[in-house]
């Protein structure tokens, strides 16, 4: 198992302001980086933590047993995380953490399909008994459905051009790997557009995207862990691309604006605030060290929120 080097992890923990007593919440359990440290943060307090990746279960069960058995470990995503915990009679949560984006393992490992670097099927499940993968979407979706997703997940600007000359490619033959994808994509990028960065970065984020249906979960799974949370409890979202980012910000500012009315007021009613306030007005970002010392780091982003009332 290569090492997961978990990102912007002191500011994470750190951020969640843990009580060792209290019940807190991995969504992304991955290769147990953050929850390990949350763990040890714990005495009387547990640990719940939720993974579509089986890999990635299987192996941090063993990493967290070695810290304490103050913990339990979900096979399932975001979508499941409310009512797994109300069946663990659990209504109330001291704090949340969002590790958004796919584990260096998950990409370094060729046969899952992440990467763009290595060869393999075209995969891209978290969830391997998921139906849909990226071989069904790249050889089936129709060419609206592929520029759609280019341009919504990707922020991709060649979307109709790498669309249509997928759906010319696969009359001939099906794209069945990633390599073969990449290539196709390479073909529709000008030689100077290139050397800025990898022509399938975008598109393959966007794929990976739909596949896993992650932004239509992040936004629900935090609307849930809002509700959940317990007073002076903490979420802690760390992002890797804008869109991820642009919905956790939007929802932030969402739950902690004050009315313009109310805010002049010089004695509001408390019931009349937010029940929520900031505790990152501007996202924390990796230091340059850390950035030096792990590549992947650099388009991170973590925001806080806690809930005041």
């Amino acid at each position: 198992m290569e090492k997961h080097i978990s990102v912007l992890l002191s500011e994470a923990i750190s951020g969640l302001a843990i009580n060792d007593d209290g019940v807190y919440v991995d969504m992304t359990l991955g290769f147990a980086g953050h929850s390990s440290q949350i763990l040890k943060s714990l005495k009387t307090g547990t640990l719940y933590a939720f993974d579509k990746d089986k890999d990635a279960i299987n192996y941090s069960k063993e990493q967290l047993k070695k810290i304490s058995n103050n913990f339990k470990v979900f096979n399932t995503g975001f979508v499941n995380m409310k009512k797994v915990l109300e069946n663990e009679e659990i209504t109330k949560v001291n704090g949340f953490l969002f590790d958004l984006g796919v584990s260096s393992v998950e990409i370094d490992v060729a046969n899952r399909g992440f990467s763009y670097m290595k060869d393999a099927k075209l995969d891209m499940r978290m969830d391997q008994d998921a139906m849909l993968t990226a071989h069904k979407v790249v050889n089936e979706y129709d060419y609206h459905d592929l520029v759609r997703i280019f341009r919504e997940y990707g922020e991709e600007k060649y979307a109709g051009k790498i669309a249509k000359e997928i759906v010319f490619q696969r009359e001939t033959k099906q794209i069945d790997t990633t390599l073969e994808l990449v290539d196709i994509i390479s073909r529709c990028y000008p030689y100077k557009d290139k050397r800025n960065s990898h022509p399938a970065k975008k598109v393959f984020q966007s794929i990976r995207i739909e596949v896993n249906n992650e932004l239509g979960e992040l936004e629900d799974a935090l609307n849930d862990a809002l509700n959940m949370l317990d007073v002076d409890g903490r979420i802690a979202v760390i992002t890797f691309q804008s869109l991820e980012d642009r919905i956790c910000k939007k929802l932030f500012k969402k739950v902690t604006e004050i009315d313009p009315v109310i805010k002049g007021m010089p004695n509001a009613p408390k019931d009349l605030l937010p029940d929520y306030e900031l505790v990152t007005k501007k996202p924390i970002l990796p230091s340059k060290e850390e950035i030096e010392f792990n590549k992947r780091s650099a388009p991170a982003k973590l925001r806080i929120i806690k809930r005041i009332k």
